[in-house]
């Protein structure tokens, strides 16, 4: 059997041209998913104890997770519909609500307690109950009422952890308060006016405090205080966070690749099209920019985009993973039925049939009609899409989940929308992929760290990171198409500069690295059409090592070579690529490729400062497939390296592009020089240690 697994109805090509879709898909989706976990639900339906591993809540709490996101998504599904649904799914979800908050039923839901993992479930209860309210709470008998009401009262007075939950005791109370029930207002105010100190402008907020910026912000930071204000009906607040929302998906809508592929960065990425939460939101609260054939042609190429990757799986559930099971992509809090809160990319369903977004034509995004650069400065964001193979990339410059220990969907240079980060925990102590590791003398190599943004505008980005050491790595991004010319500056703490001391020109070097001796000439290759591999084995190519010509960087102080002072060699990769076998790889002088089945192409080329390249593989590291490979360079004197980095969907030729683009370099700033004649041109500051 072959992916989609559910039956969907025939597609409307005239409605939506582009992926087909109608609202009907959207209910059929809704419905399978709804009916598959029936068979993993306890007898008295307050709990869905799905398969798959447990989370550190223990299988209680994880049933009672199972319950809570999927009633959210029958809550949406009965709002839309008016109630005209089969009768079974407001009865099997009423059973549940009077068994969960019955002592005596043998399924009761454990008590509300200080940053309890109840906290986060009761809020979608209360979200689902406030918006099915006419079919299924004013339905229930006032004493289960009552005993729902004590349950969710549970919040007053308690603790949150200070972060996107605090908007769970916001929304929970303001329903209890709707109801009669007992709350404290200024609990339900606290959520509110923290997150005023975590908005950082143009649309955008930071989960917590930190420079945590990932698909949180959307599915929670902007969707719980708008749903907050559909059950409180506070305009002025209401007309502050349209304002916002609309902002933010001025940018967010570029998250999404034209196939609709969202981009693999952050965690919770196992919830998958709650990606769509705040574009469905943008339609309901009249918060988007995008006209309503571009939300629904957004919205639908998503979950089209899922589907047709067997996503819901052959038993109609959603996996702990992206495509498939793949744990990495999860976190320890994660249960089996963690992923349903997808539920939220299902808020759509709340929009009426005759809403413009149901009935209007589908519209193209700008990803499907053009190349896009977008910077977003307050996040440190830079996105550059291609429309001939509608991938995104997201080159990060900001998003760095606040202190260590870092991780592999916050630390990496770039993301995509096709690709996704080595996670799994013996490929991400290797930290190979779209990262730039200094390597010590036993081959440890350096952890990104905390991201200090420098700048994010027009085509560039830039931040620095320190390690523990205090060795400097200072990165400026260039985007162009599907390139990006990323330029590493390598300092050291360690010996600081004299004072004013004029400069001048280090001497240049050549550094030849001989081949080995067992090295023996192979049969002519083309870049177009790899063929062979290395392992990891930057001396490992069977073609001459490259001579590249690199500033001998020295400390003006002592006169020491950049190897000398920081005892670390360089190593640089690109993207990971994935599949169910092993890519194709390559690699040549400067350059090294590796290669999907379907034609999906990482490369890197060194422009200056690498002295040879290399292949890492991997298996079982990558929620893309079993198989992956990343293109690598190496240096063994760190200093200023520049690297031209290609996710592609076309043919690369990567000894083309290193004629192509000229780079010149002195003391003072780097000069890159594109086959077109654009050019641009970038300062090197004169950081303490070496220059």
């Amino acid at each position: 059997m072959t992916p989609p697994y559910l039956s969907l109805p025939p597609t409307d090509r005239l409605l939506s041209p582009r992926t087909g879709w109608t609202r009907a898909h959207w209910e059929t989706l809704t419905d399978h998913l709804l009916d598959s976990v029936v068979p993993y639900a306890s007898p008295g339906f307050a709990q869905y104890r799905l398969p798959g591993r447990a989370s550190w809540s223990g299988v209680a709490l994880d049933g009672l997770e199972g319950f809570a996101r999927t009633f959210l998504a029958a809550a949406f599904r009965i709002a839309g519909a008016r109630g005209r649904v089969r009768p079974a799914l407001i009865e099997r979800y009423a059973t549940g609500l009077a068994n969960g908050t019955d002592p005596s039923s043998g399924e009761a839901w454990p008590e509300l307690t200080d940053c309890s993992q109840q906290m986060v479930e009761a809020a979608s209860i209360a979200v689902g109950l406030h918006e099915s309210r006419p079919w299924l709470w004013d339905r229930l008998s006032s004493e289960v009422r009552e005993r729902v009401v004590a349950w969710l009262s549970g919040f007053v007075g308690k603790r949150t952890w200070d972060n996107n939950w605090m908007l769970f005791q916001t929304v929970s109370e303001e329903f209890v308060k709707s109801v009669g029930g007992p709350y404290d207002q200024h609990e339900i105010d606290r959520g509110l006016e923290r997150i005023e100190e975590w908005y950082v402008g143009d649309g955008w907020y930071t989960d917590g405090g930190t420079r945590n910026f990932d698909y949180y912000g959307g599915w929670a930071l902007h969707l719980y205080p708008l749903l907050w204000t559909r059950m409180s009906g506070d305009d002025e607040r209401a007309k502050l966070y349209r304002a916002r929302l609309t902002e933010f998906l001025t940018g967010y809508q570029h998250f999404f690749g034209s196939d609709g592929a969202p981009l693999h960065q952050g965690r919770s990425l196992c919830y998958r099209f709650a990606s769509l939460a705040p574009i469905w939101m943008g339609a309901l609260a009249d918060a988007t920019p995008l006209a309503p054939g571009q939300t629904r042609k957004l919205a639908s190429s998503v979950a089209r985009h899922f589907a047709e990757r067997g996503v819901p799986d052959q038993r109609g559930l959603l996996s702990q993973g992206w495509y498939d099971t793949f744990l990495p992509t999860t976190q320890a809090y994660s249960g089996p039925a963690s992923p349903y809160w997808a539920s939220k990319g299902l808020l759509g369903l709340l929009l009426p049939p005759e809403h413009p977004v149901w009935t209007a034509r589908e519209q193209m995004l700008p990803i499907d009609e053009g190349d896009l650069t977008v910077a977003l400065p307050t996040a440190g964001l830079l996105l550059h899409g291609t429309r001939h193979d509608g991938i995104v990339r997201l080159v990060n410059h900001g998003s760095d989940h606040g202190a260590p220990p870092d991780d592999p969907h916050y630390a990496k240079l770039a993301y995509s929308t096709r690709t996704a980060p080595e996670a799994a925990e013996h490929a991400w102590a290797r930290n190979v992929d779209n990262h730039l590791a200094l390597l010590s003398p036993d081959g440890v190599p350096s952890a990104r760290g905390a991201i200090h943004p420098l700048e994010c505008s027009g085509r560039t980005a830039s931040s620095y990171t320190e390690t523990p050491q205090g060795d400097r790595v200072t990165t400026t991004s260039l985007v162009r198409g599907p390139w990006e010319i990323r330029i590493h500056q390598i300092t050291s703490a360690s010996h600081p500069s004299p004072p004013s001391t004029p400069a001048s020109p280090p001497p240049a070097v050549e550094h030849t690295v001989p081949t080995s001796p067992t090295d023996t000439p192979t049969p002519p290759h083309t870049d177009a059409n790899p063929q062979r591999s290395t392992d990891d084995d930057p001396q490992g190519s069977s073609e001459a090592a490259p001579t590249t010509t690199t500033l001998a960087l020295s400390s003006r102080h002592t006169g020491e070579t950049a190897t000398q002072v920081l005892g670390v060699t360089v190593r640089e990769g690109g993207y990971a690529v994935s599949d169910v076998t092993p890519p194709a790889a390559v690699t040549g002088p400067g350059w090294a490729l590796a290669r999907r089945t379907d034609g999906l192409t990482s490369a890197i080329v060194g422009l200056y400062g690498w002295h040879r390249a290399s292949i890492s593989r991997d298996v079982e590291s990558n929620a893309f497939g079993p198989h992956s490979a990343v293109p690598c360079l190496h240096a063994d004197t760190p200093g200023v390296h520049v690297s031209l980095v290609v996710l592609s969907g076309d043919t690369v030729h990567p000894s083309a592009l290193r004629d192509a683009i000229t780079v010149e370099v002195s003391p003072e700033s780097i000069r890159i020089a594109f086959p077109d004649g654009d050019h641009h041109t970038h300062p090197l500051p004169n950081h303490p240690g070496l220059s």
